[in-house]
Formats: structure tokens, C-alpha cells, sequence
């Protein structure tokens, strides 16, 4: 009976035992499972930064030159705005006397075609 019960006692210790590294291997698994995210988040990050900065450079050089080409148009934008105002300022009182003078002037006259009546 000692040896039916040490069996038993070697059968529950080997079950302590192997329920023990069955804990610890699912430890392991965890620690491994977690660190293998940690090495993905931090490759997608490097990659995502990568390709950030290629298309910012893309980007510059893309629109770099439609800045230039943007800051162009606004420049001859400004000169001609300040070209047509100049214009009108010079031409403004001429052309108000020309208006006032062809309204204001009236010089009656009979026209041509009148026939006085007999």
C-alpha cells in the first residue's frame, strides 16, 4: 500500500510538475506573442515614417514648383491691378468733363429734316 501510495504521490508530483511548465510555457508564449508585437508596431512605424518623408520630399518638389509658379501669377496679379489703377486715376477727370460736357452742353438746334408747316 506505501508504494501504491508513494505511486500516487509521484503521479500528483510529475502532474504538479507538468502543469508548472505548461504555466510557464504559456508565460513564454505570452512575453514572446507580446514582444513580436512590439518588433511589428515599431517596423510599421519606421516603415510609416519612411514613406512619410518620401512623399513629403515628392511633395516639395512637386508643388515647390507650383509655388513658384502660384507666386508668379500673383506677382503679375499685383502689377496688374496696380497698372489698371494708376490707369484709371490718370484717365478718370478727363473722361468725367467729357461725360459732364456732352450732358451739361446742350446746344438746341432745328433738325435737318424739319419742314415748318404751311
Amino acid at each position: 500500500m506505501t508504494s501504491q501510495s508513494q505511486g500516487i504521490q509521484q503521479l500528483l508530483q510529475a502532474e504538479k510538475r507538468a502543469k508548472d511548465k505548461l504555466e510557464e510555457a504559456k508565460k513564454r508564449k505570452g512575453k514572446r506573442l507580446k514582444q513580436a508585437k512590439e518588433e511589428a508596431t515599431a517596423e510599421i512605424d519606421r516603415y510609416r515614417l519612411q514613406r512619410e518623408k518620401e512623399f513629403r520630399n515628392k511633395e516639395t518638389n512637386v508643388m515647390g514648383s507650383q509655388g513658384n509658379l502660384s507666386a508668379k501669377i500673383e506677382e503679375q496679379t499685383t502689377e496688374a491691378i496696380r497698372n489698371l489703377t494708376s490707369s484709371y486715376h490718370k484717365n478718370m477727370e478727363g473722361m468725367m468733363k467729357k461725360i459732364l460736357s456732352t450732358i451739361c452742353d446742350i446746344s438746341p438746334e432745328i433738325h435737318r429734316n424739319f419742314r415748318p408747316a404751311v
